[in-house]
């Protein structure tokens, strides 16, 4: 028998990664591209006399996050678990600077961005990975205690409010609520107690309603999105504009580049309402693609993580459930705000949306998940050439007889 006739191993043809997840994560950065060279070019054109300012920046912000993904990927699961509570750190010492007068830039009476020169890092983006990763090693290393007595439940509660606070004085409102809630998820999946969570849920409940209502900005966005056309050309303006783009895009869509909405029309078009204009120019069946997508992703982040707990590995099984959990709820409150079911939070569409710290850490966070899944199959391979199965000792043999 020649060598060439041995067939090769299947433990050697499996693939490394969950090629769907790859998959979809390409097809929103691809997406997401496309539409934010669409939306962006007029008010390119107008603001910086380049119509493709945004698109060559969003190029570039596409490929620091394929970089940036590339060095996560590289970083074991167990060197995130000994930095979780250096990077809260890192990122609570970060909220801090935005705040000191001359370090924060503000934009539209928000200062949440520090001036990095390149471009303007916004710290709530990296604060989502970093409260994700901390919760992870906190639910291994107090998960017991987390389970079994509320003073340890409300212990990280502790932490939350702290992070909370902190993004409020920016104000970025719409962070802080994708930050406690996937935080409280995940400590839900880690087997909380029931009437503990539902003791949690309501008390944040009520103080996001104490906050709303002692906060004129925030009162006219819940009552603006109950009824915007009550004011459509002031408080409802932005709301309503969006609404139009989606109901002029029907079935199909005006097609592609063909969009009137963003004509000036609808603020913001290029970030927070992408999927506005999203929605005109494919239409329905677009709109409904760029959900399964994002259905996909979280479908199979949650398998990475029950792959992952089945196998015992606490910390990558949370991470995992946490970062699949962020980017599906950021998802689903932007499109909720696009389509007038939401108050306004000011959140970009992960994956798709322009702007070059949500892209960076959203392609660090797809990393780690690939990084998670890629430790699954290659311990599985591992346990597998342990075992000795039949199939590889006979083709060790053949491989022998053929030399």
């Amino acid at each position: 028998m020649s060598a060439s006739t041995i067939k090769p191993s299947p433990v050697v043809d499996k693939l490394m990664y969950d090629p769907l997840l790859l998959g979809t994560v390409a097809l929103l950065l691809a997406m997401g591209f496309v539409m934010v060279a669409s939306a962006s070019l007029h008010i390119a054109a107008e603001n910086y006399g380049q119509p493709w300012f945004y698109t060559i920046r969003q190029i570039i912000f596409i490929g620091l996050g394929l970089v940036a993904g590339l060095v996560a990927f590289k970083i074991p699961v167990s060197v995130w678990q000994r930095l979780g509570p250096w990077l809260l750190l890192a990122g609570l010492a970060l909220l801090l600077f935005v705040l000191i007068p001359g370090i924060g830039r503000t934009v539209n009476g928000a200062t949440r961005w520090i001036n990095l020169g390149v471009f303007n890092l916004q710290v709530s983006e990296l604060m989502k990975l970093f409260v994700i990763i901390y919760m992870a090693g906190y639910l291994v290393r107090r998960g017991d205690e987390v389970r079994t007595s509320f003073s340890g439940f409300l212990k990280p509660m502790a932490m939350l409010s702290l992070v909370t606070l902190l993004l409020l004085l920016e104000p970025d409102f719409g962070s802080s609520v994708v930050i406690f809630s996937t935080a409280l998820a995940m400590m839900f999946i880690a087997g909380v107690r029931l009437w503990q969570f539902a003791l949690l849920v309501a008390l944040v409940a009520s103080a996001l309603a104490v906050l709303a209502i002692t906060s004129p900005y925030r009162m006219e966005r819940l009552t603006t999105f109950l009824n915007p056309w009550a004011d459509p050309f002031d408080s409802g303006f932005q709301l309503t504009q969006a609404l139009i783009a989606i109901g002029r895009g029907e079935i199909w869509g005006v097609g592609l580049g063909s969009g009137v909405q963003k004509l000036f029309y609808l603020p913001e078009a290029h970030t927070d309402f992408l999927f506005a204009v999203t929605a005109e120019e494919l239409g329905l069946i677009g709109s409904l693609l760029l959900i399964a997508l994002f259905v996909v992703f979280v479908v199979r982040a949650f398998a990475i993580a029950r792959q992952a707990e089945i196998k015992g590995q606490q910390f990558a099984a949370y991470m995992a459930y946490g970062l699949g959990l962020w980017v599906g709820m950021q998802a689903f409150i932007n499109i909720g705000v696009n389509m007038g079911v939401l108050p306004t939070k000011g959140l970009t569409l992960p994956l798709m949306s322009y702007g070059g710290s949500s892209i960076v850490v959203c392609c660090v966070a797809v990393a780690m998940l690939l990084r998670v899944d890629f430790e699954q199959r290659r311990s599985s391979i591992q346990a597998e050439r342990r075992a000795g199965n039949p199939d590889t000792r006979r083709r060790k043999r053949e491989r022998r007889a053929a030399v």
